[in-house]
């Protein structure tokens, strides 16, 4: 609305109209609220008015227009660039304690709209002190996760065209570019065509949200994939009756999302011992489907890994894969950090035996450069996972069903992203060429960092080092490993984690950020013998040269393969 003040000279105001001087003097004249149309802007122009200034009501809903995203989003385009660019500066773990943040802001949310200036000064004081910065390069626990500015682009273009993509006629591009990406990705690791989408395939590709909601999704289509073979053989069954029966398999390093897709799922897990090398063996699934079939149960699902979290062992597939075979059991292959590195010819080999897997999956939101969340998930007979998950309610049907996918039925939500557009621009402006330059970088650091620990005799080796990660511990008990690591952490210079691998308490290393280089490791490792030597100074044999009693130097190092 307008308001008018009366004064006694005239002032040149700019008003954005498509109305006549005169309509506008009547308006001013009258006093009257302006009406409606006026809010329709056309063109500026310059209105010499005499005995009034005219003020427009400030609209009290911040960032209402293009106009005001234009500003605030340049700005945070420089945001989030300075932020990045000076990441290394920061502590890579966060140092607040629990309950920081809410004596930062009011215990109630503003009943006024705030300015994007307000907003942006809290940035840093309320969120940055409680961020722990994945894409440091001195971030070295878990593994990493994948950030890029063509994945942020394609991740802002979707959240611009904020579709709920549950099926085809939804938005047509989010279904058809999900379809088409992954079947590039799944040649670029040179997945079997079985796997693949093609023309008139059985298999194909969908986009999950993280490797935990893919081996749920496989362990529910392969319970029903057996409850269905069952009733088939005795119609009387009933589902419940078969559940007890159903059993699944996987080996005691896989992740634990595994065993909670378990508890999901409501059919039991077996967790099967693994081999001097932390890999799960086919003779040892054989034994176990044996005893349980022995029993009277049902064998329907394995879940086997490649790349495990604790010390990135990969089960052996080319053994468990024929025993699943033989025993009509699905086999879902997780390989979520390492599955990225099968893009590299010299990685490759170790994804054979996928031509055994109903369905297989791997995150390039860890390894490949794509930001969180993208989990790709490849089955081999759609019908399987789509029969799981079937609903059609009048509200979701349209004319293309049966002839297009409808990506609602892949997954346990109904509404979905389009998520395949960051994936889309990452392929596309880094090209296979520049992702296998990235992961063999990545390698290559892992590697110094594994030399540097061999050279060191207070420490050893405990795990091969295939890619990014270095799994290696002080010579010492697990209690001197433990308040090792938590040394490092305190010092605020580097993060890492620790995990426990046949009783062993181990540090986990892995070069995480893409913007890791050689003198991060150099520097990371300085930190780790700065920290080591309070430790070791108290322990008898050091000082000296000697060893320890808890093992022989290089415990590991027979289970390690040239590189």
């Amino acid at each position: 609305m307008f308001r008018a003040k009366q004064v006694t000279r005239t002032l040149t105001l700019r008003l954005t109209i498509h109305y006549t001087v005169l309509e506008i003097e009547t308006v001013l004249k009258s006093a009257t609220p302006r009406p409606k149309s006026l809010y329709s802007p056309c063109y500026e122009r310059t209105l010499q008015a005499t005995g009034y200034i005219i003020f427009e009501e400030e609209d009290e809903t911040k960032m209402a227009t293009s106009k005001e995203f234009r500003v605030a989003g340049k700005d945070m385009v420089d945001v989030i660039c300075n932020y990045l660019d000076n990441i290394e500066e920061r502590p890579p773990l966060s140092q607040v304690r629990p309950g920081y943040l809410k004596d930062l802001i009011p215990c109630e949310a503003p009943e006024k709209p705030e300015s994007w200036e307000d907003v942006k000064k809290d940035i840093e004081r309320v969120i940055m002190p409680g961020v722990t910065h994945w894409h440091s390069p001195h971030f070295h626990a878990y593994f990493g996760t994948g950030n890029s500015f063509p994945s942020i682009l394609g991740d802002m273009l979707s959240d611009a065209i904020s579709c709920i993509g549950f099926s085809w006629i939804a938005s047509p591009a989010c279904t058809e570019l999900e379809t088409v990406a992954m079947d590039w990705l799944g040649k670029m690791i040179s997945l079997p065509e079985t796997f693949l989408a093609g023309e008139q395939g059985l298999g194909g590709g969908v986009i999950q949200g993280s490797a935990s909601e893919s081996t749920v999704i496989a362990l529910l289509a392969a319970k029903m994939r057996m409850i269905r073979k069952q009733q088939e053989i005795d119609p009387d069954l009933d589902q419940f009756d078969i559940l007890p029966k159903l059993v699944a398999y996987t080996s005691d390093q896989s992740h634990s999302s595994v065993n909670r897709a378990s508890m999901i799922s409501s059919v039991r897990m077996r967790v099967l011992p693994t081999d001097e090398r932390n890999a799960l063996r086919g003779d040892t699934l054989i034994e176990a489907m044996k005893r349980d079939k022995k029993k009277g149960l049902l064998p329907t699902f394995v879940c086997a890994t490649l790349g495990t979290t604790n010390s990135l062992a990969f089960d052996r597939l080319s053994e468990i894969g024929p025993a699943c075979e033989d025993e009509e059991v699905w086999l879902h292959v997780d390989a979520a950090y390492a599955g990225s590195a099968f893009i590299c010819p010299e990685y490759r080999s170790l994804l054979n035996g996928v031509e055994y897997a109903s369905s297989f999956n791997f995150n390039p939101h860890k390894f490949l450069r794509v930001n969180f969340d993208l989990s790709a998930m490849w089955v081999k007979d759609k019908r399987d996972i789509v029969g799981a998950f079937y609903t059609d309610p009048v509200y979701l049907q349209h004319g293309h069903q049966g002839s297009v996918e409808d990506y609602r039925h892949w997954q346990i939500p109904l509404g979905r992203r389009f998520r395949a557009l960051k994936l889309w621009f990452v392929l596309r402006m880094f090209g296979v060429e520049k992702l296998q330059e990235h992961i063999r970088h990545q390698v290559k650091l892992a590697r110094e960092f594994k030399a540097l620990v061999m050279s060191d005799q207070r420490f050893t080796i405990e795990a091969e080092v295939i890619l990014g990660l270095v799994c290696f511990r002080l010579k010492g008990t697990n209690t001197q490993n433990k308040e090792l690591l938590d040394k490092i952490n305190k010092s605020g210079k580097i993060h890492m984690i620790g995990t426990e691998l046949k009783g062993r308490y181990i540090l986990r290393f892995a070069v995480c950020a893409a913007t890791t280089e050689s003198c991060h490791i150099l520097y990371a490792w300085q930190v780790i013998q700065d920290c080591a030597i309070e430790i070791c100074d108290g322990v008898n044999g050091y000082k000296n040269g000697g060893t320890l009693s808890n093992g022989v130097n290089g415990t590991a190092e027979a289970c390690i393969s040239p590189d």
